[in-house]
């Protein structure tokens, strides 16, 4: 009875390990960026609305915040790119990177081009 007891409960902390992180399907297979590995802005914008993200793929986005944008998703999901806001003080928010609609903001100040065609990976998509 002991032995089955001590096997399910490591069972369900098993599950709940796996079930931390899940992959999400790809939004899109390539990306533009300002370099090979996207860790340069291509441009700040601005929010013209808030954005209330469906999965944990985005981030919420409120008018008037700045965001940083890294990359441009290319072919079937070109409506999207990714980047990271910051609240209107530090520390406010963290930063944190992810995906928004490009429908949502507006270009103020372009940094670097976004020449740079860079496949995605599991992990341009995967929650926490």
């Amino acid at each position: 009875m002991a032995c089955r007891l001590n096997v399910s409960l490591f069972l369900w902390l098993l599950l709940v390990i796996c079930e931390a992180g899940r992959q999400m399907s790809k939004l899109s297979n390539k990306k533009l960026c300002a370099d090979s590995e996207c860790s340069h802005p291509i441009l700040i914008a601005r929010a013209t609305q808030d954005y209330y993200p469906a999965d944990c793929r985005f981030i919420p986005i409120r008018q008037g915040q700045l965001v940083y944008v890294y990359s441009m998703l290319k072919d079937r999901g070109n409506l999207f790119w990714a980047g990271s806001v910051q609240g209107s003080y530090y520390g406010e928010q963290e930063a944190r990177i992810g995906h928004f609609p490009s429908s949502v903001v507006e270009e103020l100040q372009p940094l670097m081009p976004a020449n740079t065609e860079v496949k995605t990976t599991k992990w341009d998509f995967y929650c926490d």
